[in-house]
């Protein structure tokens, strides 16, 4: 069965259900977005297996449910696998126990990005690749390339300044930073 994408058959009402049910999966905007391009993709690949007579709302919705869970199944498992990697970078480092600390930091926050901000962050911070090159390896254009790289970097500078521990406070005591 074909389905009918054009503007008179309501697929923009259904697109902007299908982006406020990804918003309150994800609660986060830009992956709310993610989902929906990856559940469209997948609706437009599918669309064999849609039956005549069957809302099409509930269809893509379903779809949306079914692409955040397997993103959210895919990334925890992702998590597990990071942790691992992180540790057995930091490891193998003959750093200092404050920069070996620090590297674990970092190792756990770039092991905690999202596969395709690590995948970019990786071909060009690492391996050095142009951001046209980087694209061709991962088949998407420049722009998307330059976007993830932005989100992959707040997402880093997020996880730091979370990170940063709140300065101690003496209780009963005499700070030494006060001149009284």
């Amino acid at each position: 069965m074909r389905i009918r994408w054009g503007k008179s058959s309501g697929f923009a009402g259904d697109v902007a259900a299908m982006r406020r049910y990804a918003r309150s999966l994800t609660r986060d905007r830009d992956d709310a977005d993610d989902v929906v391009q990856d559940a469209l993709v997948r609706a437009i690949e599918r669309q064999a297996t849609y039956q005549e007579g069957r809302d099409r709302r509930r269809w893509l919705l379903a779809i949306v449910h079914n692409v955040f869970i397997s993103g959210t199944r895919r990334e925890a498992a992702e998590a597990r696998r990071n942790d691992r990697f992180a540790e057995t970078q930091v490891a193998h480092s003959d750093a200092s126990q404050e920069h070996h600390a620090r590297l674990g930091e970092i190792a756990r926050s770039f092991a905690a990005l999202p596969e395709h901000h690590r995948a970019v962050l990786h071909l060009t911070a690492i391996e050095g690749l142009s951001y046209q090159e980087c694209a061709d390896v991962l088949g998407v254009p420049v722009g998307t390339i330059m976007s993830r790289i932005a989100r992959a970097r707040a997402a880093l500078r997020q996880q730091d300044e979370q990170r940063a521990e709140p300065a101690l406070r003496i209780v009963g005591g005499r700070d030494g930073s006060r001149t009284e």
